[in-house]
């Protein structure tokens, strides 16, 4: 059974940064791709960034330049590295596993403050 646990997310005055972590149970090789989803309050879920096993990353237009994605083979490990954090980032982030079908995580809350 394919398991994903988020942790780092928390509270941070806009301008400031958090790193996100997403540990898989099995190697995250065997995956297609590496994903950071959000769902803001009262919005429909967004692909936030996207790591191929092979290929170039992808990001969501608003965040591009301010967050980066990153993996870690060795460790099984998807980062999230945000910077410039604005109150509009405000969401429960989630990673997700890609391989025939999406495995969720459990999602962490990240609060922007103004």
């Amino acid at each position: 059974q394919v398991q994903l646990v988020e942790s780092g997310g928390g509270l941070v005055q806009a301008g400031g940064s958090l790193r996100l972590s997403c540990v898989v149970s099995g190697s995250i090789f065997s995956f297609n791709a590496m994903s950071w989803y959000r769902r803001a309050p009262g919005k429909q879920r967004e692909l936030v960034a996207t790591i191929p096993s092979y290929g170039s990353t992808d990001y969501l237009d608003s965040v591009k330049g301010r967050f980066t994605i990153s993996r870690d083979n060795a460790k099984n490990t998807v980062y999230l590295e945000m910077n410039s954090l604005k109150p509009e980032d405000t969401a429960v982030y989630y990673c997700a596993a890609h391989r025939g079908r999406n495995y969720w995580g459990q999602g962490t809350q990240v609060t922007v403050s103004s």
